[in-house]
């Protein structure tokens, strides 16, 4: 089984960067031939951006750019996709965000006519979610501010494609916890990745 790992943070030594270590250590420890593909979209200098370009393939106008369609091959490679990333504003950063924007495009994540049904078409792709959060656990709750993330990315992109959201983690207290819990839990993700059976995923648009 292969894994595609997206993390999106600045810093090369932040926890995010080392969260996504930890994961891809716990999915080689899980068997000898389960493999992982780190994808470090600052380092790699993804634009995130969505143009005139994005938007002509979104209306079926013209074949995705060639950095898309790069991205898009990486995940068909993937039978899991492991996104990770630091909470900004109850959300994830706008290169994660512009990433999916471009990359989960009309045509290959999904199909889009204005006289057609919608067809989901990545019911085959299975998605672990981690976040990462400065506050903690009570903020989230008295807000309401993980069920609403959990609507906007779990169900508003994922499920809409037609993903599987396997696995998803709020991993808080970033900044005052002691990093190696996180990173036993990261750890701890990446052994089971495969493993996970369940999918929060339904037929309706």
């Amino acid at each position: 089984m292969h894994a595609l790992i997206v993390v999106a943070h600045p810093d090369p030594k932040s926890l995010s960067h080392a969260i996504a270590a930890h994961v891809a250590e716990g999915i080689s420890l899980s068997a000898p031939d389960n493999t992982f593909e780190i994808a470090d979209l600052v380092a790699e200098a993804f634009d995130p951006r969505f143009t005139a370009a994005d938007l002509a393939v979104h209306r079926r106008l013209a074949p995705p750019p060639a950095d898309v369609a790069a991205e898009q091959a990486r995940i068909d490679r993937a039978d899991a996709l492991v996104l990770i990333f630091p909470v900004y504003w109850w959300s994830m950063p706008a290169l994660l965000k512009g990433w999916i924007d471009r990359v989960f495009a009309n045509g290959w994540a999904f199909d889009f006519r204005p006289d057609a049904k919608l067809v989901k078409k990545l019911r085959h792709l299975r998605v672990h979610l981690v976040g990462i959060g400065g506050s903690d656990a009570g903020a989230y709750a008295r807000h309401g501010y993980a069920s609403a993330m959990k609507t906007q990315i779990d169900h508003g992109i994922f499920d809409y494609c037609g993903a599987c959201v396997a696995t998803s983690e709020l991993l808080l207290e970033s900044e005052t916890l002691d990093p190696a819990l996180h990173l036993d839990t990261a750890r701890a993700i990446g052994r089971d990745l495969f493993a996970t059976q369940r999918c929060d995923v339904t037929d309706a648009a």
